[in-house]
């Protein structure tokens, strides 16, 4: 079951590397644990290293798992995704991931992730950072707990239902 305002599920963006440490994948399955637990989806770039972690964090909470992919087959998508979003457009899918995404959590991650988080600053989508790059606007997060905590409460905060907006 999902977490939702206003019958909307919420939505949380996962990024970082394809090709990252075995501490940064276990933060990543933590943090997509977490998402799941809670009842967000989990949005990410659909490929293996952080994503894969994430999304099979996520899936043992029983969340669900979207992954926006870059090439055009469905199946290039790790094992742990609901529903592949096939694109066709390469890293250019960075963009849609993030702005698909109410709240991102970085993770570790290059050059990939930081064009992630340069589009995320450009859009004002808040980003929260755990063992990622060190950048002005990226809230940072010393566990994968206090990351999604982070999230939930970014959301909250933003995203306001319509109910709680009416009541201010």
């Amino acid at each position: 079951m999902c977490l939702t305002f206003d019958k909307k599920p919420r939505r949380i963006g996962v990024i970082g590397g394809e090709d990252s440490s075995s501490e940064i994948q276990s933060l990543a399955r933590d943090v997509g644990k977490e998402i799941g637990k809670r009842g967000f989806i989990l949005i990410s770039g659909g490929l293996g290293g952080v994503m894969e972690s994430a999304c099979s964090g996520a899936k043992t909470a029983g969340g669900i798992t979207i992954g926006i992919l870059p090439d055009k087959i469905a199946s290039s998508a790790n094992p742990f995704v609901d529903i592949p979003i096939v694109t066709g457009i390469g890293y250019a899918r960075n963009m849609i991931v993030v702005l698909s995404s109410e709240v991102i959590i970085a993770i570790g991650g290059r050059h990939g992730t930081l064009s992630e988080i340069a589009y995320g600053l450009t859009f004002k989508i808040p980003i929260i950072g755990l063992s990622t790059w060190d950048i002005e606007g990226i809230i940072p997060a010393k566990t994968p707990e206090e990351a999604v905590s982070l999230a939930a409460s970014l959301l909250v905060t933003i995203y306001p239902s319509k109910s709680e907006a009416t009541t201010k």
